[in-house]
């Protein structure tokens, strides 16, 4: 499947475009290749843009000031990445997205977008529903670090992206749980052990 099908396959799972409005967005879509380690955005530059990860892990993170690190969200293959905060009120960034493997994206820039909501309304929809997922992600989060144990957060994670231990390194894993990497593998293991 080339990239421009996965983007299509993906925005056609939630609206329909024809192919004279899907030529609009294909028009706007800029391939964008980040090594590992790179950045797609930086704490205190302002994002102006959203991507499509046709391949590869971007890890989003805040640099605190003794230099720690909070893993706060993934993007992995088929899904969007952007800072809407930034993105949609022009101010800096307060976290960091990097990529942690070579990753493909397709870019579109934000006065793109605005332009492609004017003349294609039913994306604007598929724009609404993307920022209403990605709320609901946060409150899941949110809600799940106060009320879940770790090993529950752990396995529901897991469920969600099972690839994960595969792809992300432990420290970040145990950081976006809210753990210890110590704790992380402890509890990696009473679960191993439970199978």
């Amino acid at each position: 499947m080339t990239n421009l099908e996965k983007i299509q396959e993906n925005i056609n799972s939630i609206i329909t475009l024809n192919q004279e409005e899907w030529l609009m967005v294909a028009a706007v879509l800029e391939k964008k290749f980040i090594k590992k380690n790179d950045f797609f955005l930086q704490e205190k530059q302002i994002c102006t843009s959203i991507a499509f990860v046709d391949k590869g892990v971007l890890i989003y993170y805040k640099t605190l000031d003794n230099a720690n690190e909070v893993t706060t969200d993934f993007a992995f293959d088929n899904e969007w990445v952007t800072n809407n905060h930034s993105r949609l009120n022009a101010t800096p960034s307060l976290l960091n997205i990097k990529a942690i493997e070579d990753s493909e994206l397709l870019v579109i820039e934000q006065n793109n977008l605005l332009n492609l909501y004017d003349r294609i309304p039913r994306l604007e929809r598929f724009g609404r529903l993307l920022m209403e997922q990605a709320y609901v992600k946060l409150v899941e989060l949110s809600v799940d670090l106060q009320t879940l144990s770790a090993k529950d957060r752990y396995s529901k994670l897991l469920q969600s992206y099972p690839e994960i231990f595969q792809k992300v390194p432990l420290h970040h894993i145990a950081n976006y749980l809210g753990v210890a990497p110590k704790s992380l593998s402890r509890i990696r293991n009473t679960i191993f052990y439970q199978k």
